[in-house]
């Protein structure tokens, strides 16, 4: 590959974060950077957007919904494959934490775009994919979990823009937003919202 078509690679330097975000781990700053270099469109949710909203004890890895397209998805892919991304496990074995090693994978654009969920790391730097309520499987279907996800443009509709640092802007999900995502990650299914009807018993009524 000529370098002059090489991806934007990921800078490690810390930035200088704009007050009241001081608390936000350097890691996902560089992340964040390294997908605006590569002219990725994205909406983030997960830890990393409660961190950005205020949260002071997020953790975890940058999640973000990617703008369901295809010339998104392969800037995405491209920037991934430069960087040697592999598969990560939520648990590692016999349940203790995951190690930094990755499992390596094949990645295409197509394979990004029709997966529910990627779990990747890539160096010391982990990235979570998720699919927004657009996607659907090999056979049409969406999948359980995403059923009912916000479409991409929904996402973006509801998102706020944050500059983090000088020359890097991101969207963030909104706070409902970021409740679906965190339900699915935690249960695996969508939330669901139940109306009950409260009704007088014959003696109250009396």
């Amino acid at each position: 590959m000529l370098l002059k078509h090489r991806p934007p690679s990921i800078q490690s330097q810390p930035a200088a974060l704009r007050g009241g975000l001081e608390h936000l781990d350097q890691k996902w700053v560089a992340v964040l950077r390294w997908l605006n270099d590569n002219k990725v469109d994205y909406v983030i949710v997960g830890q990393v957007a409660r961190g950005i909203r205020g949260d002071h004890n997020a953790r975890g890895p940058v999640a973000i919904v990617p703008a369901p397209y295809g010339r998104n998805y392969a800037r995405l892919c491209n920037a991934l494959v430069a960087e040697h991304a592999g598969l990560r496990a939520e648990v590692g074995p016999s349940g203790l934490a995951p190690s930094s090693a990755s499992m390596p994978v094949k990645l295409t654009a197509d394979k990004l775009a029709r997966g529910k969920r990627w779990l990747l790391r890539f160096g010391p730097y982990d990235l979570d994919i998720e699919a927004d309520g657009s996607h659907r499987d090999q056979s049409g279907a969406r999948p359980a979990g995403y059923a009912r996800a916000p479409r991409y443009q929904e996402l973006l509709y509801e998102a706020a823009r944050i500059e983090l640092a000088d020359g890097l802007a991101v969207q963030v999900a909104s706070p409902e937003d970021l409740e679906y995502y965190s339900h699915v990650r935690r249960t695996g299914e969508p939330p669901e919202f139940r109306v009950t009807r409260n009704t007088q018993t014959e003696h109250e009524t009396a």
